[in-house]
């Protein structure tokens, strides 16, 4: 779903690849696990300077598909500080009438894991304020490759023509449908580049790249990028009318 505004110069939705965890916690001597419980830390920074903002819908990378090749002991952690998160910060997210919404595949996660996905999506289902998506065990041809699946088994069954599908279709059929497409992505730790993340709903999307390593991401950062996207002119391939 392609959304092309934004109000007062606010991004509707902001989606942030969190990068730079380990890198920061290396360059300092500790271990990984240290650069990621610091991470947390930042997502709940980042989440409340969200809502202060106005910010509608934020969209965060946690856990590729690609991250179950890293070390188990790695994997493990990383598993153990999301339940962690659930059960701590649930309640008051809900609280504060934020909607939490997970993306990615479900397919063979751990039932409990599972569970703990759709209990944090039904008790926040009716809030109003932030959206916050969760993109875990994400990766966007995997997210495609599954929309395509679900309109070919349709197509099959009759329900819709070849001809009737549209990139709405296919938008409404991925998982984050009925969310407008990000305004603004954020990618920190210096990399440059978005790793299988919302490649169809990135089209039209302003890209920022920052040298800072997640651990370090605030309201002051997330101020700083939304100050170079409101400097971008945003033509969405056509052409702005001249004034006068």
């Amino acid at each position: 779903m392609t959304d092309l505004g934004s109000r007062n110069g606010v991004p509707r939705h902001v989606a942030i690849i969190m990068d730079g965890n380990g890198r920061w916690a290396t360059r300092r001597g500790k271990p990984r696990s240290f650069g990621h419980r610091q991470g947390v830390e930042a997502l709940r920074r980042t989440v409340r300077a969200a809502a202060d903002m106005g910010i509608d819908v934020l969209t965060l990378y946690s856990f590729s598909s690609e991250n179950w090749s890293r070390p188990q002991s790695e994997v493990r952690f990383l598993l153990e500080l999301l339940r962690r998160f659930i059960r701590t910060d649930v309640a008051e997210l809900h609280k504060s009438n934020v909607r939490i919404m997970i993306i990615g595949g479900r397919d063979g996660l751990e039932p409990a894991l599972r569970t703990m996905f759709e209990e944090a999506e039904t008790l926040t289902r009716e809030n109003t304020a932030l959206k916050l998506v969760i993109a875990f065990n994400y990766g966007s041809r995997q997210e495609i490759t599954r929309a395509v699946q679900i309109i070919a088994r349709k197509v099959a069954e009759g329900k819709i023509d070849p001809a009737d599908i549209t990139p709405a279709v296919i938008g409404n059929h991925l998982d984050t449908g009925g969310l407008p497409d990000p305004d603004l992505l954020i990618r920190t730790g210096g990399e440059q580049r978005l790793s299988n993340y919302l490649l169809w709903q990135c089209a039209y999307t302003e890209f920022v790249f920052l040298p800072e390593y997640w651990p370090e991401f605030d309201a002051s950062l997330l101020s700083r990028a939304i100050e170079e996207f409101q400097s971008r002119d945003r033509r969405f391939g056509g052409v702005k009318a001249q004034t006068a």
